[in-house]
């Protein structure tokens, strides 16, 4: 429902005529209409009186909408209606466009049998619409009789060639002239040089409306500071539009969030920077041409720490800092982030905002963090609401409530879908009283002890395929991130395994239980690769203390397994896959007291490395394939580990990826 009809229109015109007199340049050349109009402080026409309202309803053969019969009984048409429109149509130059721009045809051209209800009434907009532009900047005003609200107004549409978007509707006569007066307000929002300073009580109300929604946002109030920021920025008010972006960047926004005004402060710079260059990396395919776009007016410094930033991003070394005590909590943060604790991460980003400091007025919020390869998988839409209710940058007000963790305890949540319902299989080795940096020594192959840098798994995986030019069907090597997996524990995790090895398979458990002891977990009870079957093997100071697999319908056991784990307990009954995997992961996580960081594993980054193999070396009278790729060199019939290979050189195509599998 629309507040047209009770809209009072000659205060208003009065202002946006005052207004438009007042921002042009004394020595600008005008037309004399437009000079007569400067000196009367006025863009409209005389009133039209109720005589020649009815004359032209019954010319067009329709009772006017309200609100445009209103704004004929104080002006009989208007004069630049908003920055492309010239002359908007009175009583006697309104007309039925009946398709006269031929745009009909055009917009008819885009149908098909799938096109929408909207689609099509805009296509015939220009059949039926009432054309209201009389002299414009090839831009159409029409008024749809046919799109009718209850209190009888008629939808606008204006539709402008150069624009390259669809007709934008305006829910009424009313609503379009506003909108057109908050246009002007735009486009002269900031004057060229030779022009007057903008400055009048509108945008005096409005700069003021801007000055609070900053101190509210700060206080936490940042529903009412974002409703008022946006209309300031439908004005064009400086600030209003870079202030605005803070809020919905930490709300997850993207979407037309340049920082407007303020990221090409060098005060704001390193806050403000960081999110927009790697939204650009995200999108950009290595297509940096567009990089400075929405850095028009930026220096030459700015510019290359924009690209210095994006190699960083792109590189994964970006690193956010902050001063203070929140850049202390920054780095706290940081590192229980990178071993997987993302929930303990994001309690100490919100338990230091208080102490946070903005680097100038128009700063509302700590923005850098989200573009840090380690911290920025912490936000989420709720958590970003949370910090923009939490009182900062010295202001007081009300304390956030906190949100719920994202981690539950323990590893079932392993047996719930992911998204895509891609993780059919998986494994991990939990090893206690063991650093995660000490895991590869005892999982990996030789002196390869070091960890990759943070990444996600699927970053991982690529990476891995990507650098390798050798696959056997007999190697099993997996790409594990690892981190802390609860008091005590630290777990390596592979959440995209190849087909379960069968009799070849040796469980890592007694190697990495070397002075400790270690637990190890394949779950496949969901593959589609074959068969389900589950396997859990536990190790203490270098030797198996006891072991189940579950394969082909059996269970094969060795030692003295702990009532709570019998396989009795879990195989032979009716119980469904997730039912039954469930039930496992629920009792190991009993046995042992460990856990698995379901947000930082399936959204975040962590260290990686590639452990030895899951497999035995073939034997004597065992075969597999090795595949080379990209012109390795031929070695047919090499023997490897005793067994007899068979070789085959490959040369893929572009965008082959070798399946490991």
């Amino acid at each position: 429902m629309t507040d047209t009809t009770t809209f009072d229109w000659r205060p208003f015109l009065l202002r946006w005529s005052a207004e438009w007199a007042d921002s042009l340049p004394d020595d600008e050349t005008r037309s004399e209409a437009d000079e007569a109009a400067r000196q009367a402080r006025w863009l409209g026409f005389p009133a039209a009186s109720e005589e020649r309202i009815a004359a032209m309803e019954e010319r067009l053969g329709h009772r006017m909408p309200p609100s445009y019969r209103e704004f004929l009984r104080v002006s009989d048409g208007w004069r630049h209606a908003g920055g492309f429109v010239w002359l908007l149509a009175g009583t006697t130059d309104a007309r039925w466009h009946d398709n006269e721009s031929q745009l009909a045809e055009m917009f008819e051209e885009y149908l098909d049998d799938d096109s929408e209800a909207e689609e099509r009434r805009e296509a015939d907009l220009w059949r039926r619409g009432l054309q209201l532009d009389v002299e414009s900047d090839i831009t159409h005003v029409l008024m749809d009789p046919e799109d009718v609200d209850e209190d009888g107004e008629w939808a606008v549409y204006t539709w402008s060639s150069w624009r390259a978007a669809p007709p934008e509707r305006h829910a009424s006569f009313g609503a379009f002239m506003r909108d057109m007066h908050r246009e002007f307000h735009r486009l002269r929002a900031r004057p060229s040089e030779g022009e007057p300073v903008f400055a009048n009580d509108t945008t005096r109300e409005l700069d003021a409306l801007v000055e609070e929604a900053r101190l509210q946002a700060l206080r936490g109030g940042w529903e009412r500071a974002q409703e008022a920021l946006d209309k300031a920025k439908e004005y064009g008010r400086p600030q209003a539009a870079g202030l605005g972006d803070q809020i919905r960047r930490l709300l997850g926004q993207t979407y037309m969030v340049y920082f407007d005004d303020l990221v090409t402060d060098p005060r704001y710079a390193p806050e403000l920077l960081p999110p927009l260059v790697a939204e650009h990396a995200a999108h950009s395919y290595r297509d940096d041409s567009t990089l400075t776009f929405h850095l028009r007016g930026a220096d030459e410094d700015l510019v290359a720490l924009a690209y210095a930033t994006l190699e960083q991003i792109r590189n994964g070394t970006y690193r956010y800092t902050a001063s203070g005590p929140f850049g202390e909590a920054v780095e706290r943060a940081r590192e229980l982030a990178r071993w997987g604790d993302t929930d303990g991460a994001w309690r100490t980003l919100r338990e230091a905002l208080p102490l946070w400091e903005p680097l100038g007025a128009h700063h509302l919020a700590p923005l850098g963090w989200v573009a840090d390869p380690l911290l920025g998988p912490l936000l989420t839409p709720e958590r970003g609401r949370e910090l923009l209710s939490t009182p900062r940058g010295g202001q007081e007000g009300t304390a956030a409530t906190p949100t719920a963790g994202l981690d539950l305890d323990g590893l079932a949540w392993l047996a719930d879908p992911d998204p895509g319902d891609n993780r059919s299989s998986y494994r991990f080795v939990l090893v206690e009283g063991v650093e995660p940096e000490d895991v590869p020594r005892r999982l990996a192959d030789g002196d390869v002890t070091a960890l990759n840098e943070p990444m996600t798994l699927d970053e991982a995986r690529y990476r891995w395929l990507h650098n390798r030019t050798e696959f056997s069907s007999y190697d099993d090597k997996a790409r594990v991130a690892v981190g802390r997996a609860g008091t005590g524990w630290s777990f390596a995790f592979d959440g995209d395994p190849g087909p379960f090895g069968g009799d070849r398979f040796v469980s890592p458990a007694a190697a990495a239980s070397a002075g400790t002891r270690a637990v190890v977990v394949w779950s496949g009870l969901r593959t589609w690769r074959g068969e389900p079957f589950f396997h859990l093997s536990v190790a203490r100071d270098g030797a198996e203390q006891y072991a189940f697999t579950y394969e082909d319908g059996e269970v094969r056991t060795s030692g003295e397994i702990p009532r709570a784990l019998d396989p009795s307990l879990f195989f032979g009954g009716p119980e469904a896959g997730a039912e039954r995997e469930r039930s496992l992961l629920e009792a190991v996580t009993g046995e042992f007291r460990v856990r698995l960081p379901r947000h930082a594993l399936e959204k975040g980054r962590l260290h990686t490395f590639t452990t030895r193999s899951w497999t035995r070396p073939p034997r004597d009278t065992e075969t597999y394939a090795v595949i080379r790729m990209n012109g390795a060199p031929h070695e047919r019939g090499r023997r490897l580990n005793g067994g007899a290979a068979r070789t085959t050189d490959v040369e893929p195509t572009v965008g082959d990826r070798p399946n490991s599998r």
